[in-house]
Parts: structure tokens; C-alpha cells; sequence
């Protein structure tokens, strides 16, 4: 037995395949990403968008909010775009040149 209490491989039948461990490793990755990064926009849009929180959230702040999410899932998304663009020709992507960029203020 190994020190969590599983069998050792050859006793347990079947091995998982490397694809099965890293398709699950991927899922809870995907998960472990998604769970921060709707905690990071909660946080960031609530902190944004109700000053003073009450019981109920008004009108605006309900605008706010709603606005504030589109907003950061958009600029997420063309993050990720620009991340996950390859390089042609070894020229930098519109990304590391924003980066460059924005570094050197």
C-alpha cells in the first residue's frame, strides 16, 4: 500500500492511462481557474460598483456590476487570445509588444 491507503498498481487491475490523468488534471485546473477567477471579478466589481452595501443592491449598482462582468470576461478572453497566439517568423505577437511597452513606463 502507498501512504494515501491505495493498493499498489499491480494489485488494482487496471493502471490509468497517462491521457485519462491528464484530462482529469485538466479538468480540475480548468475548475481550480474558474473558481478564482469568479471570485476575482465578484471581488473587483462589488468593491467597483456598491459603495455602501445594503440589504438589496439599487438599480445602478445591479448596472454596474452587470457591466463590470461583461467588461473583465471580455478583456480575459482577448488576454487569452493574444496569449495563445503563435509567433510567425519569430515576430512578437500585439501582445508582447503591449507588454513591452507598457513595461518601459
Amino acid at each position: 500500500m502507498d501512504p494515501f491507503g491505495a493498493p499498489p498498481s499491480s494489485l488494482s487491475g487496471t493502471q490509468p492511462s497517462n491521457e485519462h490523468m491528464m484530462g482529469q488534471l485538466k479538468q480540475q485546473l480548468a475548475q481550480a481557474y474558474a473558481e478564482e477567477f469568479f471570485s476575482t471579478v465578484r471581488d473587483k466589481c462589488f468593491t467597483k460598483c456598491v459603495p455602501k452595501p445594503s440589504t438589496s443592491l439599487s438599480g445602478s449598482e445591479s448596472s454596474c456590476i452587470t457591466k463590470c462582468v461583461e467588461r473583465y470576461i471580455e478583456a480575459t478572453g482577448i488576454c487569452c487570445l493574444l496569449l495563445s497566439a503563435p509567433q510567425i517568423d519569430g515576430t512578437p505577437t500585439d501582445f508582447q509588444v503591449l507588454t513591452r511597452t507598457t513595461e518601459s513606463l
